[in-house]
């Protein structure tokens, strides 16, 4: 390999940076100096040829070369979080086997707390854990290679025992910088439907259930399509157009006000987030464990 890879507590730093708005207090998050992490970051922009961060005496905001690396990073991460945990329990010889597929929304902001709830309930279950979009987990459930799975879609075939976990919103998200941002008319489903948006690949539960609810929406070309909440996230707050994501995909760049919601006129955008699996109507084992974990009613943030 020609170029080294960029260390993985600099990277975790550049995201708490990120996430915190500042240096000192990314920093802070890790249990790292100051000077360390100054030095860190340095790194990181000498390897990527590029400003990283904004800095000014109010914190540090990404660039628009930031943001995309950040997008990338937390993907690198979130991998190096699931290599640890299967090299855990590869060590385990008692361990009990599941295979889940888990669509997109849920993966990144929901099956984390699940994950770590099930290993202190049930320390000898060993998840082996694919994300997929909500097609891609209905089709592993059909062909048997999956024993459980959860996706997004509003639309839960026939063939399959399903439990609703949750409802989710569906929320329209634009940059600061767009002509909606500052809007206080509600858009209207029409005006929504019309305008090409910046969208999640065919097969997505995000994108069906969207579909589904705001019907001509269909037949307007989007003006990005992408494989993951991550890239549309920063394809939005690069002013690529506006989008259409799940609130639990867009709550932190809205605080911090990487991007704008606009209100839409009509009933909130609502889907379910749903467990799925076939052969028993009744889980046992070590599936029946992950369900019972994931239909806890959500925690209320502080």
């Amino acid at each position: 390999m020609s170029e080294s890879l960029p260390h993985l507590q600099a990277l975790a730093l550049f995201v708490a940076v990120v996430d915190e708005g500042g240096l000192g207090a990314g920093a802070r998050r890790l249990g790292m100096h100051q000077p360390n992490a100054s030095r860190l970051i340095a790194q990181l922009e000498a390897q990527a040829g590029a400003a990283l961060l904004e800095r000014s005496p109010r914190g540090s905001r990404p660039t628009s070369a930031g943001l995309l690396f950040a997008a990338h990073a937390r993907t690198l991460l979130e991998a190096a979080d699931d290599f640890t945990d299967w090299l855990r329990y590869s060590r385990d010889d008692q361990a009990q086997e599941l295979s889940v597929g888990v669509s997109m929304t849920i993966a990144e902001h929901l099956m984390p707390a699940w994950l770590t709830e099930l290993r202190r309930t049930s320390p000898a279950v060993r998840v082996d854990l694919e994300v997929l979009n909500s097609t891609q987990v209905l089709a592993g459930i059909r062909d048997g290679h999956l024993q459980l799975g959860f996706i997004e879609t509003p639309r839960v075939p026939g063939w399959v025992d399903a439990r609703v976990l949750r409802e989710d919103e569906l929320v329209v998200v634009v940059a600061p910088h767009h002509p909606w941002a500052g809007r206080e008319e509600p858009l209207t489903p029409a005006e929504l439907a019309a305008t090409p948006l910046v969208v999640r690949e065919g097969g997505s539960g995000t994108r069906e259930a969207f579909e589904e609810l705001v019907p001509t929406a269909a037949g307007t070309s989007p003006v990005q399509e992408l494989g993951s909440n991550a890239a549309v996230r920063v394809a939005v707050a690069s002013g690529a157009g506006p989008a259409v994501l799940s609130m639990l995909a867009v709550s932190s760049p809205l605080r911090d006000g990487q991007l704008r919601r606009v209100p839409v006129a009509g009933e909130r955008l609502r889907r379910p987030l749903t467990a799925v699996w076939k052969g028993t109507r009744r889980l046992g084992g070590a599936a029946a464990d992950l369900l019972a974990v994931a239909s806890d009613p959500p925690r209320p943030e502080r």
